[in-house]
């Protein structure tokens, strides 16, 4: 385990945490698929971090390695205000620094004004709006996203990327 800070701890997601990751994945994006990019994922089945503080699991990412970069598929704080969101962006940016990434990348939608303001003050940069993407993902790949979130539409995607030093 590496400490992130005084209080929340990091660790790479173990077979035997499977419950608990279909739990927090189910209870944050309704099951374990996650529609991005054309493309549907069953975020269990991928790698991750899993962050706990004490005995207490207190949050979990989820990753994908492609060619062009790491892709952060799922990122859940279950314990907000102790920078457990920002220990595990730290662990999974560190992971893929070490190998040889060179971005590290992550998709979220038009709704999510906490997540792109979270990500941009960890240094991510928006590179891309996909307009229509989660129209399409929603006609395509997963028919239970959302029409709308607090009153916004959910239409488009927002691509944002840290890119890492060499």
């Amino acid at each position: 385990m590496t400490p992130a800070s005084p209080l929340v701890t990091i660790r790479p997601v173990a077979p035997d945490d499977q419950d608990t990751v279909r739990a927090i994945l189910g209870g944050s994006w309704g099951d374990t698929q996650v529609a991005g990019h054309g493309t549907l994922y069953d975020a269990a089945d991928l790698p991750g971090y899993v962050a706990e503080i004490g005995e207490e699991t207190a949050g979990l990412l989820t990753y994908h390695v492609g060619d062009d970069g790491w892709e952060v598929v799922t990122l859940d704080a279950i314990v907000v205000g102790h920078g457990v969101g920002t220990a595990l962006l730290r662990t999974v940016e560190e992971a893929a620094h070490q190998a040889g990434a060179r971005r590290l990348w992550l998709i979220t939608t038009n709704d999510n004004t906490h997540a792109l303001r979270f990500y941009q003050r960890r240094g991510f940069d928006l590179v891309a709006v996909h307009r229509g993407a989660v129209t399409r993902s929603r006609a395509e790949l997963k028919p239970s996203i959302p029409l709308e979130v607090d009153g916004i539409p959910l239409r488009h995607e927002l691509e944002l990327e840290r890119l890492l030093k060499p």
